[in-house]
């Protein structure tokens, strides 16, 4: 899929810095942080509103999100950034091939359940907290909001407690 040569990761505290470089620029530009989980909810938003426009409209969550087109919402547009931005550096890299990671003892569609129900525990956890890893966490950190640390203490306490868990399907 890629002719160019595999190149390596960059190193861990030059990643850092240049994620700390585009969160400032965020901020300056469009006075948000980054954040992805906002999006999803405009679009269970649309695509409630089509499947059932009046039910979507008197529901209390996502009412509010039909006042507007979600393609009119910054963090649509972030996320689409995001999506090509990560395909450029795949390719880019010589890292893109189509695959599904797996260690030694998971299956493919094993793999893809555990990856869709950690999603979908994660996009849940996201709005139960109000952020994602990025909105609250990292946006949050950077402006020393005290949810946003506790948002990735608990975090990193729940993916230490779900590794010891799956990581047999992992060697």
């Amino acid at each position: 899929m890629s002719s160019s040569p595999v190149r390596p990761y960059w190193p861990p505290l030059a990643a850092g810095f240049a994620l700390g470089l585009a969160l400032l620029a965020t901020f300056l530009i469009t006075g948000h942080g980054l954040g992805a989980s906002g999006f999803f909810t405009r679009v269970a938003a649309a695509l409630s509103g089509w499947v059932s426009p009046a039910w979507a409209a008197a529901n209390g969550y996502f009412g509010p999100f039909l006042q507007t087109n979600p393609l009119a919402a910054w963090i649509s547009w972030e996320i689409v950034g995001v999506m090509i931005g990560g395909l450029l550096g795949a390719v880019s890299s010589g890292r893109f091939k189509a695959m599904v990671e797996r260690g030694p003892r998971a299956t493919s569609g094993g793999r893809l359940v555990m990856a869709f129900a950690g999603g979908a525990l994660a996009g849940i956890g996201a709005r139960f907290a109000r952020g994602c890893t990025s909105g609250l966490g990292l946006s949050g950190g950077a402006t020393l909001a005290v949810a946003g640390f506790l948002f990735l203490i608990g975090f990193f306490i729940a993916g230490f407690i779900a590794s010891y868990f799956l990581k047999k399907a992992w060697t």
